[in-house]
């Protein structure tokens, strides 16, 4: 049985990823099995995600997934690059992933092989850094090498998703990965597996107290109702006791300098105005510069909170943790076990005869978790360890 990867966030999941995984599907005659690599309970924009990973991999496993395991949150909180590096690692550490399947505005994935190869060149790193040190954002510089490489083509570069799939198709080729990459046009919404919806709409809407009935499929309905009615959504990191949380992390005394995304003096910048900033909001806005998108300083923003250091990741993820699976995805596991060179974890005490690096990882996803949990209503849930205590949905 062939196998295909999706590299997803889920957040949450709409009509756009069943479709996703629907057309998926559809574009090959024999049966396969699809593995989900999502990230966790914070998601790439640097934000909290609305509902926390178990929740959101049975919605994946609803929708059509055989088999989700999870991007661990220091790889998450980084660039499209290295959100995409990670996801790409982990499929083909698995031994058995056949193709990467993603959704772009392009549709086209020739093109984008086209401006994967056009953008690692010598010439292409040279414009870029010039443009760097101009005072232009990384991705505004990539831009200009791009307008100057490859002329009106390099228009591909001017929409996300297309930049997250020139990712994949890097990162596929920096690992000599045999995977093949296969992509389908969308349109709008984030860089997310998706076609035609939009996660952002269907989160502000959960927000608001409605529920998104016309963008999610009736079991991510039911899900969402489940985990409001036991206190544990829809999270956000605006709520006054989280918010509370965050500014007294950022007030503590300790230096941005070593935390992961911190470069160029911003950290200096960033430590001015955390210190006083009375809300979230007005951290971000007065830390914002022209160089570095509200993105970015958002994803700094959350690793200096979880205590994500720059040097403390630098390899990439030494584990494959299981989130959920189906009987498809159980069956698909055996074979991995005996395929990837990582160890896997189902039961999280597994991870204490690991390597060093397993457990340093697995210690502060556990405890990125217990913050995480700060954000529920009901006060049982916030209870701390339930990152020790998770097993695998299984469907």
């Amino acid at each position: 049985m062939k196998t295909v990867g999706i590299i997803c966030e889920y957040n949450p999941f709409h009509l756009g990823h069943a479709e996703h995984i629907k057309r998926t599907r559809q574009a090959f005659d024999e049966e396969f099995a699809v593995v989900c690599v999502m990230s966790g309970n914070f998601v790439q924009r640097g934000d909290f995600a609305i509902f926390n990973k178990h929740a959101r991999a049975k919605m994946a496993l609803l929708g059509g997934a055989d088999l989700v395991i999870e991007l661990p949150t220091p790889y998450v909180l980084q660039s499209a690059e290295g959100f995409a590096q990670a996801g790409v690692y982990l499929l083909n550490v698995l031994g058995k992933c056949d193709y990467i399947s993603f959704a772009s505005e392009s549709g086209d994935v020739e093109r984008l092989k086209k401006a994967a190869s056009a953008i690692v060149t010598d010439e292409a790193d040279r414009i870029t850094k010039q443009w760097l040190e101009k005072g232009l954002s990384y991705a505004s510089a990539q831009q200009k090498a791009a307008d100057s490489i490859m002329g009106p083509d390099a228009s591909v570069f001017s929409t996300p998703n297309n930049v997250l799939g020139i990712e994949y198709i890097k990162a596929i080729a920096k690992f000599g990965s045999s995977m093949q990459p296969m992509t389908m046009q969308r349109v709008g919404g984030e860089h997310d597996s998706d076609i035609g919806y939009s996660a952002t709409a269907a989160r502000n809407a959960l927000f608001k107290g409605d529920m998104p009935v016309e963008i999610v499929p009736s079991f991510v309905v039911d899900i969402c109702l489940s985990e409001q009615v036991a206190g544990r959504g829809p999270v956000s990191m605006g709520s006054t006791a989280v918010e509370s949380a965050i500014l007294s992390r950022l007030r503590q005394p300790f230096g941005f300098s070593d935390v992961l995304g911190f470069s160029e003096g911003l950290e200096h910048r960033f430590a001015q105005y955390a210190s006083k900033g009375a809300s979230i909001a007005s951290i971000l806005e007065n830390v914002k510069t022209k160089r570095y998108p509200m993105s970015r300083i958002r994803r700094m923003m959350m690793c200096a909170i979880l205590g994500i250091k720059k040097d403390d990741f630098n390899e990439p993820p030494p584990y494959i943790r299981v989130l959920g699976m189906n009987d498809v995805g159980k069956s698909l596991l055996a074979t991995l076990r005996k395929r990837t060179e990582l160890q896997v974890i189902t039961k999280p005490a597994s991870v204490l005869n690991m390597c060093a690096n397993a457990q340093k990882l697995f210690d502060l996803e556990a405890r990125a978790t217990d913050f995480y949990t700060l954000a529920y209503t009901d006060e049982l849930e916030r209870c701390g360890g339930q990152e020790w205590r998770k097993s695998p949905i299984i469907l």
